[in-house]
């Protein structure tokens, strides 16, 4: 069963009426089928007319979906094969970023990016998505690989942030962070990132820092959560709606202020409702800009990257 939120409760209970209706119209002897299709045309049109007009607070809770889809289901579908590639050699193993070589469409890359998890026991295993030290220096290392043999570095960002835990801080989680974030300004392959759920903080920008930012229309992007940035100004996280809507965390919003280079629509109803379909979308929108900087030459990449992110703000 779908999970729903809040704000599609009315969504809900036509989902609900509609299945009722249909089991009567299958096991029944009067034919209610007119009224059954009468019934998920409204049931269409209200989610079609909810998923509109979504406030930015809204779209934070629909970038963290429970059943949106995560890095290993897009690379499943992105990729026609995909090679693992496992720790920093320095430390340890980070299963919160997973990465390594995969083929789209013919075309060899380096994918890298967030995994949260699908149930409790693997989302405990990858820690929700939030990295540690030795996550970004695994990152940082499949980089340079990827420079070395010069394949196009693909990243998914999907965080609520970087781990904030004092063990993380004790190997340098800061240090790990903007070395990171150094390294996507050094490489000289395409560099294509893609916020795809949440893209929380330095976590997030740690991986993006890229020739082209996509972003998933319902996908958030901002310097803290919505959440914390209300426990600082108002002193509560009952104001999370007004620090959404006022830290302009959304992917037009983003798109507006150059913070990102192209948004991706999303099926009707969200990644959430058609994984596939989402994923589709995707693939088309990286493999039309990995093209297009493939024509690009290494230093050009390189400049253009850079030149990109200083004139940010």
């Amino acid at each position: 069963m779908l999970t729903y939120l809040d704000f599609e409760k009315p969504i809900a209970e036509l989902d609900a009426r509609v299945r009722e209706l249909r089991e009567t119209a299958d096991n029944g002897e009067i034919d209610i089928h007119p009224e059954v299709e009468k019934l998920e045309a409204k049931a269409a049109k209200l989610l079609t007319d909810t998923y509109s007009k979504l406030s930015p607070w809204q779209k934070a809770q629909v970038a963290r979906h429970p059943e949106r889809p995560h890095f290993k289901n897009y690379v499943a579908g992105l990729a026609d094969d995909f090679i693992p590639l496992a720790g920093d050699r320095a430390y340890s193993e980070d299963s919160a970023i997973i990465g390594g070589f995969a083929t789209i469409e013919g075309r060899r890359v380096m994918v890298i990016g967030h995994e949260k998890g699908e149930d409790t026991a693997s989302r405990l295993r990858h820690n929700f998505g939030m990295a540690k030290p030795e996550g970004y220096r695994k990152a940082v290392r499949l980089m340079r690989l990827a420079d070395r043999f010069g394949l196009p570095v693909v990243t998914l960002v999907d965080t609520p942030g970087a781990f904030p835990g004092v063990e993380a801080e004790e190997r340098g989680q800061a240090e790990a962070i903007a070395r990171c974030t150094a390294e996507c300004l050094e490489i000289k392959v395409p560099l294509i990132a893609a916020i795809v759920g949440e893209g929380g903080s330095g976590g997030a920008i740690a991986i993006a820092t890229a020739n082209r930012v996509l972003m998933f229309e319902h996908a958030v992007y901002s310097v803290i959560s919505p959440e914390g940035c209300a426990s600082i100004l108002w002193r509560t996280p009952d104001k999370a709606a007004d620090a959404a809507e006022a830290m302009r965390i959304t992917a037009t919003d983003l798109q507006a202020l150059g913070v990102v280079d192209r948004i991706v629509p999303e099926p009707v109803g969200g990644a959430h409702r058609h994984h596939d379909g989402a994923t589709a979308i995707l693939k088309s929108a990286i493999i039309e800009e990995l093209d297009g900087c493939s024509a690009m030459k290494p230093e050009q990449l390189l400049q253009q990257r850079r030149a990109k992110f200083l004139a940010v703000g």
